[in-house]
C-alpha cells in the first residue's frame, strides 16, 4: 500500500513540474543567435586563463566579458540579477524574501524606470545592454544552466543591480535587519551605533598605497592595489582585460554582473578603492497618530504614510511557489518599517541615484587626472576612499563619499532621531570640493587601509579634521595596517622596486596596533599555576608580533585578543581573554597534543584538492581572515586579487597580479579553478599583459563568443 502511495505522489509531482513547464516558458520571450552577429570582438584566454577580450568597439569588448565571465561564474551572475530583480526567494525559498522585499521597500525599479534614459548618458545605456547581450547569448546556448523565465534581460536589469547592491555596502540592510528584528531602540538610547559596527572578521578592509617618483629610488611611480574581499560568492574578485579601438584598454577587478572594472590600470593610471565608514544612513522615529496607524506627525500636522503591498513569490517545493504579501510604507523621511516598539524612518546616501555603472566606466576610460577627477566629480558612488596614480608621476588621495548635510549638532546622529520636524531633515549633500583630498603630496607617499583620511600621508599636506563637523562620521582611527603602512613605506624615502613588493606582504602587527596594546596589557596581569597555560604565556611573552607562517604565537594571540579595527571600539576584559585563552589552549592540544604550533599548520588555504599554509591575519598588510573548521582555520576572504602596477621614468607601464584562486572562480574542473593558489601562498605574482602580441603569444585559447574554441597546447 505504501509502494503505491509513494507511486502515485511521485506521478502527482511529475505532472505538476510538467505543468509548470507547459505554463512557464524557458525563456520569456524569444533569444536570436541573429541579434549578436554584429558584436565584433575576440576573446584570448591566457596561461592563466585570463580573459583578454579585445573588441572594435567599447560595447563588443563588454559583450564579450558578459560572455567570458558567464563561462567561468554564471550561476553567481544569474543570483545577482535575481536578487536585483526581488526574486531570489522563487529560488531560494524564504531564506531570498528579505532581499526581495526591500527590493520593492526601496523602489529600486521604480527609481531604475524613472531615470534610466534621464539619467544614464547613451553609451552607458549601450555598454549595459551589450553586456545584457553576452548574458543572453550565453543563455541561449546553455539552457540547461539558466533560471527558467529569467531571459533576455536588457540594460536595466544591469543597472539595477548597480543600485541594488550600492547602499548594501555600507550597511543599509543591517539597518532594515534590525529595525525589522524588534529589538526595543528608542530616541533615548544615545548608545544606539547603526552605522559603525565593531569589527569582526565579518568585516573586510583593503589597502591601497602608492608612491611618487621623488620617493622610488630608481624615479618609478608605484601603486598597490590591493582590495580585501571575500574569496567566493557575489563581491569576490574576477579579473579580466577589456581592449577596444575606441580607446578602452583596462585590467583589474570586477564583480560578477558588473560591465566595467571597479579596482585597476590602463597604460596611462591606476587607482583603488577602500572602504570607508562615513555615517550615511539616518534613523527617524515617527509618531504616529493615536486613531490612525497611517498617519504621522510632520511639522505639526499629521501626515499621510503612503502605503502599497509587496507581492513576494516565495518558493514551496520544486517549481511551486506562493505568493506573499507585505506591507510596504514611506514617508517624507524614506522608507518605513513598523515593529513592536514603533514606527522608524530610513534616510540613506545617494537615494534615486543610478549612475555608478557610469562613473566607474568614466573612471576606466580616464588618460590622465583631470579625466579621473571629472569622472570622481560625479559623485555617483556614495562611498569609498579613492587612491590614484599615473604615468606622469601624480599621486592623489579623495575620501569619496556623499555625505549628508545634517543641519544641528543637538542630534545624536548615530541613534535614533525624532522624526517629527524638518530640523532633523539633510539639506544636501558636500560638494566634491569638500571632500578631504590630497594631491601629489611633499612626501610622495600616500596610503589608506580603511583608516582615517587626516593621516593618509607624512608631513604637513593631510586635511585638516577641523573643518569637517563630527556627525559626518568621518574616521579618526588608524588600522594596524595603516600603522604598518607608515611604519614601512612612510619610514623609507627611497624605496627600491624590491623593498615596495616587501612592504605588501608585510605580516607583523604594529606596537601600536589593538592586538598589541591589549595583549601587553593582558601578559602585565596574566597569571596561572596550569603548565600548558604557563607554556602559552611564555610563548606569548616571547612573541614578535609576526603572522609568519613559521610562527607559533600568532593562533593564541587571535584566539585570546580578537582583534578589532577600532581601538575604541575594542573593550578589554582580562577575564574573557584568559578564558578565550584557555579554550585556545584546549583546542590546540586537541588537535596537535601541543600549545607550540606553526601559523602557517593552521592558516590554510583550502580550494579543490589544494591545501597550502598562509601567512597573515586579520588587519595585517598580508591580510587573511579564516574560519575554524576542525583543527584549522580556512581562508575564507582577505587580500585577494590585487595588483601592483608601475611606471617608468618614460612613462611606460608594468604590473604584476595574483587572484587567491584562479580565473574559473566557480569551475572546479578548469585547471584555472586553482592554478594561481600556490603562487598567491607564497606572495608571488605573475605578469599583467596589455599588449596585443603577448597576450597571442601567451594565449591557450583564441574564440568568439559561441563559436568553436581555438585551443593552443
Amino acid at each position: 500500500m505504501k509502494n503505491k502511495v509513494y507511486i502515485l505522489a511521485g506521478l502527482i509531482i511529475l505532472i505538476v513540474i510538467l505543468i509548470y513547464s507547459l505554463y512557464t516558458p524557458l525563456y520569456h520571450n524569444p533569444i536570436s543567435q541573429e541579434s549578436f552577429q554584429d558584436y565584433k570582438v575576440t576573446i584570448y584566454r591566457d596561461n592563466w586563463g585570463v580573459p583578454h577580450i579585445v573588441g572594435n568597439k567599447d560595447k563588443d569588448s563588454i559583450y564579450g566579458l558578459a560572455f567570458a565571465h558567464a563561462e567561468d561564474d554564471f550561476d553567481t551572475i544569474q543570483d545577482i540579477i535575481l536578487a536585483s530583480k526581488g526574486k531570489l526567494a522563487k529560488k531560494y525559498g524564504k531564506d531570498g524574501t528579505p532581499n526581495d522585499y526591500m527590493v520593492q521597500l526601496l523602489k529600486i525599479w521604480e527609481v531604475v524606470e524613472n531615470n534610466y534614459t534621464s539619467q544614464l548618458s547613451p553609451d552607458i545605456r549601450e555598454i549595459c545592454d551589450a553586456y545584457a547581450d553576452g548574458l543572453n547569448h550565453y543563455a541561449l546556448l546553455n539552457p540547461k544552466k539558466i533560471a527558467r523565465g529569467l531571459f533576455p534581460i536588457t540594460g536595466k536589469e544591469i543597472v539595477a543591480g548597480f543600485v541594488h547592491r550600492t547602499p548594501l555596502m555600507f550597511g543599509l540592510d543591517d539597518v532594515l535587519s534590525k529595525l525589522a528584528s524588534n529589538n526595543e531602540l528608542t530616541i533615548a538610547q544615545n548608545d544606539v551605533n547603526f552605522n559603525n559596527k565593531p569589527f569582526d572578521q565579518t568585516l573586510l578592509g583593503s589597502n591601497v598605497i602608492a608612491v611618487s617618483p621623488n620617493r622610488s629610488a630608481d624615479g618609478h611611480t608605484r601603486i598597490a592595489i590591493n582590495s580585501h574581499q571575500p574569496w567566493s560568492g557575489p563581491v569576490a574578485w574576477y579579473e579580466a582585460h577589456l581592449k577596444s579601438n575606441e580607446g578602452l584598454n583596462i585590467v583589474g577587478g570586477l564583480f560578477p554582473g558588473s560591465p566595467v572594472v571597479f579596482v585597476g590600470h590602463n597604460q596611462n593610471l591606476g587607482w583603488s578603492h577602500t572602504v570607508n565608514r562615513p555615517d550615511l544612513i539616518d534613523v527617524y522615529e515617527l509618531q504616529i497618530h493615536p486613531e490612525n496607524k497611517n498617519k504621522y506627525l510632520f511639522q505639526g500636522r499629521w501626515e499621510e504614510l503612503e502605503v502599497s503591498k509587496a507581492i513576494l513569490p516565495v518558493k514551496i517545493f520544486g517549481p511551486l511557489s506562493w505568493k506573499f504579501k507585505k506591507e510596504i510604507l514611506w514617508s517624507v523621511h524614506g522608507p518605513v518599517i513598523r515593529n513592536d516598539s514603533g514606527t522608524f524612518a530610513i534616510r540613506y546616501s545617494g537615494y534615486g541615484e543610478i549612475r555608478q555603472v557610469e562613473q566607474w566606466f568614466r573612471m576606466n576610460k580616464s588618460k590622465n587626472l583631470n579625466d579621473f577627477v571629472n569622472a570622481m566629480e560625479m559623485l555617483a558612488l556614495p562611498m569609498f576612499n579613492t587612491l590614484y596614480a599615473d604615468k606622469d608621476g601624480n599621486i592623489y588621495y579623495v575620501y569619496n563619499a556623499l555625505l549628508p548635510i545634517r543641519g544641528s549638532d543637538s542630534y545624536n546622529w548615530n541613534g535614533i532621531i525624532q522624526g517629527t520636524t524638518a530640523r532633523a531633515l539633510w539639506r544636501g549633500y558636500f560638494s566634491f570640493d569638500q571632500l578631504p583630498q590630497i594631491l601629489n603630496p611633499e612626501s610622495g607617499f600616500l596610503q589608506n587601509c580603511n583608516s582615517t583620511p587626516f593621516l593618509a600621508t607624512d608631513g604637513a599636506d593631510n586635511p585638516d579634521k577641523s573643518f569637517f563637523p563630527q556627525n559626518l562620521g568621518i574616521e579618526l582611527f588608524q588600522t594596524n595596517r595603516a600603522l604598518r603602512a607608515h611604519e614601512t613605506f612612510g619610514k623609507d624615502k627611497s624605496i627600491t622596486r624590491e623593498e615596495f613588493y616587501s612592504y605588501k606582504f608585510d605580516t607583523k602587527y604594529s606596537t601600536k596596533s589593538v592586538m598589541a596594546v591589549n595583549l601587553k596589557r593582558f601578559l602585565n596581569e596574566a597569571s596561572s599555576n596550569d603548565a600548558d597555560i604557563l607554556k602559552a604565556l611564555s610563548i606569548l611573552k616571547n612573541w614578535n608580533l609576526d603572522t609568519d607562517s613559521t610562527n607559533i604565537a600568532m593562533h593564541l594571540a587571535y584566539d585570546a585578543i580578537q582583534p578589532h579595527f577600532e581601538p575604541k571600539k575594542y573593550k578589554y576584559d582580562y577575564n574573557q581573554i584568559m578564558d578565550r585563552l584557555i579554550k585556545s589552549v584546549q583546542w590546540s592540544k586537541k588537535y596537535y597534543g601541543d600549545v607550540e604550533i606553526k601559523w602557517g599548520d593552521i592558516l590554510r588555504l583550502k580550494r579543490g584538492k589544494t591545501d597550502l599554509g598562509l601567512s597573515g591575519g586579520p588587519d595585517i598588510l598580508r591580510a587573511v581572515y579564516s574560519k575554524k573548521d576542525g583543527g584549522k582555520r580556512i581562508g575564507t576572504a582577505g587580500d585577494c586579487y590585487f595588483q601592483i602596477v608601475e611606471w617608468d621614468k618614460k612613462g611606460n607601464v608594468s604590473a604584476q597580479s595574483i587572484h587567491q584562486y584562479g580565473s574559473a572562480t566557480l569551475d572546479s574542473s578548469s585547471i584555472h579553478y586553482d592554478d594561481q593558489a600556490k603562487l598567491f601562498a607564497t606572495h608571488q605574482m605573475k605578469p599583467v599583459l596589455m599588449n596585443l602580441e603577448d597576450i597571442k603569444l601567451n594565449s591557450t585559447k583564441i574564440y568568439k563568443p559561441g563559436e568553436k574554441q581555438i585551443v593552443r597546447f
